[in-house]
């Protein structure tokens, strides 16, 4: 931030009609900011494995969360994982979505990669 008359500035560009929201750290655009994807998500080092069909149409998808991996990183294992299960998925806000009913399958492969599992749920 520059510092004026001893004070530090708030203020700085936010919005450019060019090319929109402004990130504050590196006043860099959104869209090319890579401040977010070097940060390393914090968490208790607990890989956790859960099934659900909340809001998917009755459609059984497998979430990964917990694992403490930068995003390309987690991009990598997610990619790894579905060629391992044979089926899609995504990585999505920390999250790795496995299409179907893999948790035990993926509890082990991610034990075998040297994570601690937990299957969470039912």
């Amino acid at each position: 931030m520059v510092k004026k008359n001893g004070l530090q500035a708030l203020g700085g560009l936010v919005y450019s009609t060019d090319s929109g929201r402004m990130c504050p750290e590196c006043s860099q655009p959104l869209a090319e900011c890579r401040c977010a994807e070097q940060a390393v998500p914090e968490g208790d080092g607990v890989v956790r494995v859960r099934r659900e069909t909340k809001g998917r149409g009755g459609k059984t998808v497998t979430n990964i969360t917990g694992v403490l991996l930068a995003a390309d990183e987690l991009k990598a294992l997610g990619k790894k994982l579905k060629n391992r299960c044979g089926c899609g998925g995504s990585v999505k806000d920390g999250v790795i979505e496995i299409q179907g009913d893999k948790a035990e399958l993926l509890c082990e492969l991610l034990t075998a990669e040297g994570f601690k599992v937990k299957r969470a749920g039912g």
